[in-house]
């Protein structure tokens, strides 16, 4: 997979590009969680969304947030990530001139930024956020949903409790035009650290939504 370097609002950003050879095919950005606590684009469940993203024909581009690997800049609050997060979407964009249908895939602090993204890119057509975490931030930006989406976590979650989850989900679903889709994946904690029991099945439910709504899509 190439590496690449591409420009954000305060210095290089670093990636990792995985094209498609059809010009029209679909694209996604992956979102890693925070960088202050170890987050990077090589965590498991981001890697893993995003090869999830390309056996589905998707162009995808996961990047380190700035300060993070070879990323310039600092850490920034998520101010500055949600600009990073536009500049990544900018650039795989300008890769992908062709592209009809345009997604953002976030972990953690990752489906946080995400979300925001959403909110500010109306070309985005959907979303897949995993372990959004609803107790350390405020999601009310929301309002409303511009898009439809997947939202999936663990009932044994300890850092972003299920039950934070299911009221941000609530509060999605009051709103009319968009579909919020909600899985748990039983047992499974914020990392999905047990490849078969948990990091598999919900890849597997990303996988089924996201080619489901392809082909809605195309109907």
């Amino acid at each position: 997979m190439p590496e690449v370097i591409f420009p954000g609002p305060d210095g290089r950003l670093e990636g990792r590009y995985h094209p498609q050879p059809k010009r029209d095919a679909p694209i996604a950005v992956v979102l890693h969680p925070h960088p202050q606590f170890g987050g990077t684009m090589n965590n498991k469940v981001v890697y893993n969304l995003h090869y999830a993203f390309y056996n589905m024909g998707f162009s995808v581009l996961r990047f380190n947030f700035r300060g993070v690997g070879r990323s310039q800049g600092e850490y920034d609050q998520g101010i500055g990530e949600l600009s990073d997060a536009a500049a990544a979407l900018d650039y795989l964009q300008t890769m992908n001139q062709n592209a009809r249908h345009c997604w953002v895939a976030g972990f953690s602090f990752g489906a946080w930024i995400g979300m925001q993204l959403l909110m500010r890119r109306p070309d985005i057509t959907g979303f897949v956020s995993v372990s959004p975490p609803a107790n350390m931030y405020d999601f009310s930006f929301l309002a409303p949903c511009p898009a439809s989406g997947l939202v999936i976590n663990g009932t044994a979650d300890r850092i972003a409790p299920p039950r934070d989850t299911e009221v941000l989900v609530g509060k999605l679903h009051e709103q009319k035009g968009i579909t919020i889709t909600h899985t748990q994946i039983e047992g499974a904690d914020h990392f999905f650290k047990d490849e078969e029991a948990h990091m598999a099945p919900m890849l597997d439910h990303v996988s089924e939504y996201v080619k489901r709504r392809l082909t809605e899509a195309t109907r």
